[in-house]
């Protein structure tokens, strides 16, 4: 997965792209043209403290890298997180991002993400039950 880093890029995605919202997220969009995704993640600071905020961005990033396969290929993506992130599960943030994406019609083949969604979710609640 490649990363959207510098400001220049920010900006065009803002400007350029195209931008769905919900509660916790908002994406934009624009095509690019690499063969790849490239994911940026703006996390402000009304978020909270720098812990809280690299939180917020590490359930992000792996509520994206567990969809990627799933996912149209050749986009910059800007995500923008709310201060409602600060308090969501993982399982919370994953569903709005995928709401998002959905919005986008981001998905390859239909919508495997939610079939997906409930297996993975019993299959981790069934080890943490384990443990």
């Amino acid at each position: 997965m490649q990363s959207l880093k510098k400001n220049f890029q920010f900006r065009y995605v803002y400007q350029k792209g195209k931008s769905f919202a919900n509660r916790r997220l908002v994406m934009y969009v624009i095509k690019n043209s690499t063969g790849e995704n490239r994911l940026g993640i703006s996390v402000s600071k009304k978020v909270g403290k720098s812990v809280v905020r690299s939180h917020v961005t590490r359930l992000l990033r792996e509520s994206y890298r567990s969809m990627e396969g799933q996912l149209k290929k050749g986009y910059d993506i800007v995500v923008i997180a709310r201060v409602s992130c600060k308090d969501a599960s993982y399982w919370e943030v994953r569903r709005d991002l995928a709401h998002l994406f959905r919005k986008h019609s981001f998905f390859v083949a239909g919508e495997p993400e939610k079939q997906q969604n409930k297996e993975t979710k019993k299959e981790f609640l069934a080890t943490e039950k384990k443990d």
